[in-house]
C-alpha cells in the first residue's frame, strides 16, 4: 500500500513539474547502467560473484542485444548509446562470471531452468506484438525484448531467496533495477494519462500489444517492490546485509 501511495504521489506531482516525461524513459536506462558498474566495482574490487545470478545477466545481455537492433532501426537517439554501454558492460560482467571468477559463482543457488522464462516469452511476442508494416522481424523482436525484460531478474529473486540474505553491492544492483523500473512504468503511466488514452494507439495497432507494454512494465515494478521495500528498511536500520524472510 505505502509503495502504491508513492507511485500515485510522484506520478502526479510529475505532471505538475516535468514537462518532457521522456526524460523518466532515459532515466530508466541511465539508473540500468549504473547498476551495472555498481557490479563491475563489486567485481574488481571484491574479486567475487557470490550471490550474483549468471541466467539473470544472460538473460539481460540477450534482451539487451536485441533492443540495441531494434533501437537502430526505430531510434537512432541516445537509447542505442545506453543500450549499447550496458550491453557492453553486461558482457564483461558475464565474462567475469563465467570465466575469472567462476570458483565464486554459487551455481547450486542459481537453479532457476532458464526455459522457463524464455519459451513462454518467445510465443508471446509471436502472439502479440506491435504492427508494423513490412517489418515483422522487428516487431517480433521488439515485444521479445519487452517481455523478456520484465522477467529477466526472476533468475536474480530465486538466488537471493535461496540464500536467505543479500550481499551490499549485489542488494544496491538490485535496487537500482527497481529504481530503474519505477522510472520506466511512470514513464508510460504519464503518457497514458496526458493523452487520455490516445498513447495506447500511439503505441500500435497489434490488437493487444498497448495493453500488454504497460502490463509488462507493472509486473516487473511490482515484481521488485518487495525487495526495495525490505532494501530501504535495511538501509534504515544501518544494517550492511539485505534480509529476505521466505518467499521473496
Amino acid at each position: 500500500m505505502c509503495w502504491c501511495g508513492f507511485c500515485g504521489l510522484f506520478v502526479g506531482g510529475s505532471q505538475v513539474y516535468c514537462e518532457d516525461h521522456s526524460h523518466f524513459f532515459v532515466a530508466s536506462e541511465a539508473v540500468h547502467m549504473i547498476g551495472t558498474m555498481i557490479l563491475i566495482y563489486k567485481l574488481t574490487t571484491h574479486k567475487t560473484c557470490s550471490g550474483l545470478s549468471l541466467k539473470s545477466q544472460e538473460l539481460t545481455a540477450i534482451y539487451l542485444a536485441v533492443r540495441f537492433y531494434c533501437s537502430i532501426i526505430l531510434e537512432e537517439d541516445i537509447h542505442v548509446v545506453l543500450d549499447f554501454a550496458t550491453l557492453i558492460s553486461t558482457l564483461w560482467v558475464i565474462y567475469m562470471m563465467r570465466f575469472k571468477l567462476k570458483s565464486t559463482y554459487i551455481k547450486e543457488l542459481d537453479n532457476m531452468p532458464i526455459y522457463y522464462v524464455v519459451i513462454p516469452v518467445v510465443i508471446l511476442s509471436f502472439l502479440v506484438r506491435p504492427y508494423m508494416r513490412r517489418r515483422f522481424v522487428t516487431s517480433w523482436f521488439w515485444a521479445f525484448t519487452v517481455y523478456l525484460e520484465s522477467v529477466a531478474v526472476l533468475p536474480q529473486l530465486r538466488i537471493m531467496q535461496n540464500a536467505k540474505m543479500v550481499e551490499t553491492f549485489t542488494g544496491h544492483y538490485v535496487f537500482a533495477l527497481g529504481v530503474a523500473r519505477f522510472f520506466g512504468c511512470a514513464h508510460w503511466i504519464i503518457r497514458v494519462i496526458e493523452t487520455r488514452g490516445h498513447y495506447l494507439y500511439f503505441l500500435g495497432s497489434g490488437y493487444l500489444w498497448p495493453s500488454m507494454v504497460l502490463l509488462a512494465e507493472t509486473v516487473q515494478t511490482f515484481i521488485l517492490a518487495d525487495f526495495c521495500y525490505y532494501y530501504v528498511k535495511s538501509v534504515m536500520h544501518g544494517q550492511l546485509l539485505v534480509r529476505l524472510p521466505s518467499p521473496v
